[in-house]
């Protein structure tokens, strides 16, 4: 697909963020740089991308920040100068928590955050434990923003593992999804990241977009999918961006080939 023949730029890059809010700061600006270089009008960025350590601990609730805090302004106001929107994973700071929130923030073309989403499915699996320090989000309703027309949503990582966040976000309106991650190496987990991402893609007739950390600790494989599974850009385990182009014409006609959204007969009621 070439940009002359869509509507929207849509880009995920990937990197491995460290433990220095302004050394990271430093890689967003110079990958959204790259995206805006090469069309996109939106770039999604990994979970954890504020700060992060190999192992969750005390050093990350220290480094978390409030909402309105210097990490979210100098993301939108990056967004503001390059008229873009930007999706990023950060350390929410919780007022009398020891615990902090994995929240993702979207900022517009006109420097203002416009969403957020704390992360409801914490990874407390495959050895792992991410709720010790980690608080999950509340079942709210999902907030969604508006892209060159195109309605979008947002979860984080594990909640890949879980249909239903997707279908709700699908549910509110959300046409494209994205899905900023942290998805920890190991045996299938690859495997695992593109089949779940390509499922909830094919399953909801939506676009999603997501943005993996890159190895040692992630799996990078960043990717860019339309409503019937299809890979439109992707990356292998290094540090970059790709960058593909979003159609209604396409997401109309595939929801009129599969209307399985108008067929279901379930819906996701909160547990």
């Amino acid at each position: 697909m070439t940009a002359g023949d869509a509507a929207l730029g849509i880009a995920v890059a990937q990197f491995a963020p460290v433990a220095d809010v302004a050394g990271n700061l430093g890689t967003i600006e110079r990958l959204a740089r790259t995206a805006v270089r090469r069309g996109a009008r939106l770039l999604v960025l990994p979970e954890y991308a504020m700060y992060f350590t190999p192992e969750l601990g005390p050093e990350m609730a220290e480094a978390a920040e409030p909402l309105d805090g210097p990490f979210t302004a100098a993301l939108a106001a990056l967004a503001g100068e390059l008229r873009i929107h930007l999706v990023a994973g950060m350390l929410e700071r919780r007022d009398g928590d020891r615990r902090f929130s994995n929240t993702l923030v979207a900022a517009d073309e006109h420097g203002e955050i416009v969403a957020r989403y704390r992360k409801q499915h914490l990874y407390d699996a495959f050895g792992q434990r991410e709720s010790d320090h980690v608080a999950p989000g509340e079942l709210d309703e999902p907030q969604l923003f508006d892209v060159d027309g195109f309605r979008v949503g947002m979860q984080t990582c594990y909640d890949l593992r879980f249909p239903e966040v997707t279908r709700v976000l699908v549910d509110a309106g959300a046409e494209l999804v994205l899905v900023p991650a942290e998805w920890v190496r190991g045996p299938l987990k690859e495997h695992h990241w593109r089949t779940l991402a390509t499922a909830r893609a094919i399953e909801n007739t939506v676009y999603l977009a997501a943005a993996d950390q890159t190895p040692p600790i992630a799996v990078g494989a960043s990717l860019v999918l339309d409503p019937m599974g299809v890979e439109l850009a992707g990356l292998g385990e290094e540090e970059g961006v790709a960058v593909a182009w979003i159609d209604r014409e396409r997401l109309e006609r595939v929801r009129r080939v599969n209307p399985a959204l108008a067929l279901r007969r379930y819906r996701v009621v909160p547990s």
